[in-house]
C-alpha cells in the first residue's frame, strides 16, 4: 500500500510512444493557463458577497489572505513540480513520496475537484449566455436553459466543444486560452479604470467594521469549526475578515492545474515556478483592485450578491457596463472549465498509466500527442453532469478537495527532501520546513470553515475511492509484485 514509485521510473515513463505528450508549452502559456482557471466567477461574483456580508470594505484584505495561504502552497508545488515534471501534479509528487495509496487517495479527490468544478462553472457559463441574449432580446426555452432546466443545453454543449479543442493539443488549447483570457483581463481593467472615477471615500469608512453577532448557521450547514470549539459566528471585525478568506478562497482555486501540465512543457525546470507563482501574483493584484473599486463605489450594506459589478455600475448610473461584464464573464468561465477539465484529464492520464485504473485509456492520440481517450470520456461525463445534474450544493467539494490537495503537497516536498536530497531541484521552496508546515496549517484552518454536510459528503467520495483501490488498482499496479 505505501510502495513508492521512484522518480527515476515516473519520468523514463513519459518517454514511452505510447504515453508521451507533446512539449508545446512556454512559461507564457503557463501563466495564461493560471490566470484563465484563476480569474473566473470569483471576480464577479464572491467581491460584492463576502464585503456585504462578512468583511465590509476590508474585503481587500480577506483577499490577500486567502492569497497568503495559496502562495504558501504555490511555492512547494513550484519545487515539486521542477523536481518531478510528469503529468498528475500532486498525484505524482505523492506517489513519489508518501506511497502509492495516498497517491492514488489524493489522485481520486483531484478527479472530483476538477469534475465538480469544471461541471458547476459551465453551468455558471449558461446562466450569463442566457442572461446576455435575454438582453438581446433572444430567450432560449426554459426547459433548455435557465434557473431550473430540464436539461441544460448550453452547459453541455460549452463542455462538448471544449473537449474536441483539448482533444486537438494542447497548443491548440493553449492559443484558445491566451484570446479568451486577453479579452477577460482586458475587461476586468476597464471596469477598474472605469469605477475609478465613481469612487466616493466615504464608502471606505469603517474599513474594518465593529463585529456583529450573526444568526448562528445550523445543523449539517454549519461550519465544522464551529461545530468542534462551540463557536457562534460574527460579521465584519477582524474575525469577518478571516471568515470572508475562506470563502474567497473559491476564487483562487486553479493554479495547482498548471501543475499538471508539467509533461507537456519545454523546459519544465525554469517554466513551471514562473508560471505557478506568476500566475496567483496576477490574479492577486486583480482581485485586489476590483475590490477596492467595488466597495468604493457603493456602500458594502448595499452591495448587490448576484452581480455585484454590474449592479455597482448600475447604481451610478452606468449601465453599459451590465453587458460588458457578462461579456467578460463568458470569457472568463469559457477559460476555467477547459484547463479544470485540462487538469483532470492529466491526473487520470498518469493514475491509467500507473494501471491504478485501466491502463489501454493512458493511450495519446498518434498525431495531436493528447490522451484523446480519457479526454473524451471525461468530458461526456461532465456533459452529462452539467446537463442534468443541481451542482450548487455540492460545489463546496471541490474547495475541500484543493485544500487537502494542497495539504499533502506540502507534507510532501519535506518529506522528498529527507529521502531524496540528492534530486536537482532548479527551484527550492525556501524556509524548509517552516513554509509547508505554515502551509498545513493555513489549508486546514480553512478547511475547517466548510460546512459539515461538505465533510460527509467528501468522506463519502473517499470510501468509495478506497474500495476501487482494493478491488481493482491495488493488484494490477505497474509496482504490484515488486
Amino acid at each position: 500500500m505505501f510502495r513508492v514509485k521512484p522518480v527515476e521510473q515516473s519520468i523514463r515513463d513519459t518517454e514511452a510512444p505510447e504515453h508521451r505528450l507533446k512539449k508545446d508549452l512556454s512559461a507564457l502559456d503557463l501563466t495564461v493557463f493560471g490566470v484563465g482557471v484563476i480569474v473566473g466567477t470569483g471576480i464577479f461574483v464572491l467581491t460584492g458577497q463576502v464585503a456585504r456580508n462578512l468583511a465590509g470594505p476590508a474585503v481587500a484584505l480577506s483577499f490577500v489572505v486567502a492569497a497568503v495561504a495559496c502562495g504558501l502552497a504555490a511555492l512547494c508545488y513550484a519545487e515539486f513540480a521542477s523536481t518531478v515534471p510528469v503529468a498528475g501534479s500532486a498525484y505524482t509528487f505523492a506517489f513519489a513520496t508518501l506511497g502509492e495509496f495516498p497517491a492514488w487517495i489524493i489522485g481520486w479527490d483531484l478527479v472530483l475537484e476538477m469534475m465538480l468544478g469544471s461541471a458547476v462553472v459551465a453551468v455558471g457559463w449558461s446562466g450569463y449566455l442566457t442572461s446576455l441574449l435575454a438582453s438581446m432580446g433572444l430567450r432560449l426555452p426554459p426547459a433548455l436553459a435557465g434557473e431550473d432546466p430540464v436539461f441544460n443545453l448550453p452547459a453541455a454543449l460549452v463542455v462538448l466543444a471544449l473537449t474536441a479543442v483539448l482533444v486537438a493539443g494542447i497548443k491548440l488549447s493553449s492559443r484558445l486560452n491566451l484570446i479568451v483570457v486577453t479579452i477577460k483581463v482586458a475587461v476586468i481593467l476597464l471596469v477598474i479604470v472605469a469605477g475609478l472615477f465613481f469612487v466616493r471615500a466615504a464608502n471606505y469608512t469603517p474599513f474594518i467594521p465593529p463585529a456583529e453577532p450573526t444568526p448562528a448557521v445550523r445543523d449539517l450547514s454549519a461550519p465544522l469549526i464551529q461545530v468542534l470549539f462551540g463557536i457562534t459566528p460574527v460579521a465584519y471585525g477582524v474575525i469577518g475578515v478571516f471568515s470572508a478568506a475562506a470563502i474567497v478562497f473559491f476564487a483562487y482555486i486553479g493554479f495547482d492545474v498548471v501543475a499538471t501540465a508539467a509533461e507537456e512543457t519545454r523546459n519544465p525546470q525554469r517554466d513551471l515556478p514562473i508560471g505557478i507563482i506568476a500566475s496567483l501574483a496576477v490574479c492577486t493584484t486583480l482581485y485586489v483592485a476590483v475590490s477596492v473599486v467595488v466597495v468604493g463605489m457603493q456602500p458594502y450594506r448595499e452591495l448587490s450578491v448576484a452581480a455585484p459589478l454590474a449592479d455597482a455600475f448600475k447604481a451610478v448610473g452606468q449601465t453599459w457596463a451590465a453587458s460588458l461584464i457578462s461579456i467578460g464573464a463568458l470569457a472568463g468561465l469559457t477559460t476555467v472549465v477547459m484547463i479544470l477539465m485540462l487538469g483532470m484529464s492529466r491526473v487520470m492520464f498518469a493514475m491509467c498509466r500507473d494501471n491504478l485504473l485501466p491502463r489501454g485509456l493512458a493511450r495519446v492520440h498518434p498525431r495531436y500527442g493528447t490522451p484523446y481517450r480519457i479526454t473524451v470520456l471525461l468530458g461526456a461525463v461532465v456533459a452529462v453532469l452539467a446537463g442534468l445534474v443541481p451542482l450548487a450544493e455540492i460545489a463546496e467539494l471541490v474547495n475541500i478537495g484543493t485544500l487537502f490537495a494542497f495539504v499533502v503537497v506540502s507534507l510532501a516536498v519535506v518529506i522528498l527532501r529527507r529521502t531524496r536530497s540528492d534530486l536537482p531541484r532548479s527551484f527550492r521552496t525556501p524556509l524548509v520546513p517552516l513554509v509547508p508546515a505554515l502551509s498545513v496549517l493555513s489549508c486546514l484552518y480553512l478547511m475547517l470553515n466548510l460546512p459539515v454536510e461538505t465533510w460527509i459528503r467528501f468522506l463519502v467520495w473517499m470510501v468509495v475511492g478506497i474500495g476501487v483501490y482494493f478491488l481493482y488498482g491495488r493488484r494490477r499496479s505497474v509496482l504490484a509484485g515488486r
